[in-house]
């Protein structure tokens, strides 16, 4: 896909969004192998990553309207196959950190979210301004059920879960899929009259390419960070 074809101030945004992840995730990294500790309190540790994962999944619902403006004829199959893609990434983080970290497992984190929000998106491409109005719903019931546990283990994807769950990351349908919704609306209200506008100012053009290569960026930044504290001797495992 060429650059001119993409709105700059999306990938500005999740360029911004990119840095901001793997910041927090090294941090926390450092804090969990007990390397460094930084006593940052609740907004740091709970606010902030969830204002991080919220913004790609606000991000991935916008850019999937965008695409179906860009390409109106392309058949469903091409979002179901790009959120399979996704999601087979997500299970391949879910079987690394069970073979690293297995009582902090992955098994539904931002890519497997992500990956069936994208997945599901043709479902909604016809609901209009409903998409607003299933989206605050959503999220009503998806917060409500963080405060619910049940006795099943396999009822994490929708957001219920037993009380010895715990893990890495995690991203449940309820409430996130409200968060995708939310952005596939504003996809549709912010641009659709807007045309493509070229950015030529050498900062923004930075972030922009760390945007464009977030997938990559967030598959990679863990390792290296690994290799570098592995290389420095410290203990990992």
């Amino acid at each position: 896909m060429k650059t001119s074809q993409r709105f700059w101030q999306i990938d500005f945004w999740r360029g911004i969004t990119v840095l901001l992840m793997v910041f927090f995730n090294w941090s926390f990294t450092l804090f969990f192998l007990n390397i460094y500790k930084l006593d940052l309190g609740f907004l740091y540790w709970r606010v902030f990553p969830q204002f991080i994962g919220g913004s790609f999944i606000f991000l991935a619902g916008l850019s999937v309207v965008l695409s179906r403006k860009r390409y109106p004829m392309a058949d469903n199959k091409k979002y179901f196959l790009r959120g399979l893609k996704i999601l087979l990434l997500g299970l391949g983080i879910t079987l690394l950190t069970w073979l690293s970290f297995p009582s902090y497992t992955i098994v539904f984190g931002i890519l497997h979210m992500i990956g069936f929000s994208v997945l599901v998106s043709p479902l909604f491409f016809k609901l209009g301004e409903s998409k607003l109005l299933l989206s605050v719903i959503i999220l009503i019931f998806g917060f409500t059920f963080q405060s619910f546990f049940v006795n099943s283990a396999f009822l994490f994807p929708i957001g219920l879960v037993n009380q010895s769950f715990q893990t890495f990351d995690y991203w449940p349908v309820l409430p996130w899929l409200g968060v995708f919704l939310l952005g596939m609306y504003f996809g549709e209200k912010l641009f659709e009259n807007k045309k493509h506008s070229e950015n030529k100012n050498f900062i923004s053009k930075v972030f922009c390419l760390l945007g464009r290569n977030s997938l990559k960026i967030y598959l990679v930044h863990q390792p290296v960070l690994i290799l570098v504290l592995l290389g420095l001797g410290f203990p990992i495992f």
